[in-house]
């Protein structure tokens, strides 16, 4: 079996998941977390959400920046700016931007 492809989401603790409002149409294609708009909510969800979709072909992380900025981060937004929250797959920066299943879908199946 081959390495799982990992998502990895960048941001903070009580930002929002999404530039866009929370609303009841769910264009980021997640319920689970509905009207929280919180990161860490909308990360539970889409952790569900591609876990039953993929199983373990997915690995899915969180990165906190609240207690600071990690080194490999820190590089990244040096050279990449990406927006928060920021999603990496396999450690690369995609221009999502945001908490959506369908966008993340997307680069996952670039990369199976």
């Amino acid at each position: 079996m081959a390495d799982p492809v990992t998502i990895e989401i960048i941001g903070f603790k009580n930002a929002e998941c999404s530039p866009f409002p929370c609303n009841e149409e769910r264009t980021c294609g997640l319920t689970d977390c509905f009207p929280t708009n919180k990161l860490t909510a909308a990360f539970g969800a889409l952790e569900t959400a591609l876990k039953a979709r993929y199983g373990d072909r997915v690995s899915l992380s969180l990165t906190l920046l609240d207690a600071g900025v990690p080194a490999r981060i820190q590089a990244i937004i040096e050279q990449h700016h990406p927006a928060l929250p920021a999603v990496l797959v396999n450690g690369k920066v995609t221009p999502i931007g945001r908490i959506a299943v369908e966008r993340i879908v997307k680069e996952i199946e670039k990369n199976l």
